[in-house]
């Protein structure tokens, strides 16, 4: 049965999300940028915390964890790799290892790009997978430390996942995203329907996350290195897909 997901917002931009089971009653967040909201959406709901799951360890994803666990004792769960940076874990993973959460196993990805050791949570039966910072909506995280040729993996990634999947991301970022698809010209029909989308969402102050992952491919830009349309607009037609993608990183850092 798929688990109920709220979205909060934190910060000037950032998304924290809860994935609750109305069974068992266990509640898992993703990320922890501030107690504040999503303190008062347990109290809300009335739903107590079991477990905490860490994309990866810039402060803005986990600065507010210390006073969330001061009222709930919440097991937390982040990658291995970064271990080293994120606060106490109690379970450290790995790419390819799964754990159970309300009964759903949920998989581990190494998404690195954005940072080394970033990671996704992939809960397969309520069709999600929680990004951080590496795919996000019309975009993907900057990369702090990783290569392109890591980022073009770890999209390549989420990417095979199942076109209903929902895209649980960390930042609204998506119109600053959809400006920068516009500037490379390709303005196919999926393209410029879904810019018209988000310019109406964000006028009304519209979440535009979570986000659909079919639509993500079909629009946008990080995702569509083999397409023939992009290509032709960047004149890198025939190129190898990882050479469109880093060109396509490289011209939105100076965007």
């Amino acid at each position: 049965m798929p688990h109920e997901i709220v979205t909060i917002p934190c910060l000037s931009d950032n998304y924290a999300f809860l994935i609750h089971d109305p069974i068992s009653g266990a509640t898992a967040l993703v990320d922890a940028p501030e107690p504040g909201p999503i303190l008062e959406e347990l109290k809300d709901r009335n739903w107590t915390l079991t477990h905490v799951l860490l994309t990866h360890h810039h402060w803005d994803h986990i600065d507010g964890l210390p006073d969330i666990l001061a009222t709930h004792s919440a097991k937390v769960i982040g990658a291995k790799a970064d271990a080293h940076r994120l606060p106490a874990l109690d379970l450290a993973v790995t790419e390819g290892e799964t754990f159970n959460f309300a009964g759903e196993p949920v998989s581990v990805l190494d998404v690195s790009g954005h940072t080394v050791g970033h990671i996704a949570f992939h809960f397969p039966d309520t069709a999600a997978v929680f990004t951080g910072d590496s795919l996000m909506a019309m975009g993907c995280g900057r990369l702090f430390e990783g290569s392109p040729a890591q980022m073009f993996d770890s999209l390549t990634k989420l990417a095979a996942l199942p076109d209903e999947t929902t895209v649980c991301s960390g930042h609204e970022y998506t119109a600053a995203n959809c400006a920068f698809a516009a500037s490379l010209g390709d303005n196919i029909e999926d393209v410029a329907n879904r810019i018209a989308d988000t310019t109406h969402m964000r006028a009304q102050n519209i979440a535009t996350v979570p986000s659909n992952l079919g639509l993500e491919k079909r629009t946008n830009p990080f995702l569509r290195s083999a397409d023939p349309d992009l290509q032709k607009a960047l004149g890198m037609q025939g190129a190898a897909p990882v050479d469109v993608f880093t060109e396509v990183r490289k011209q939105k850092d100076s965007f």
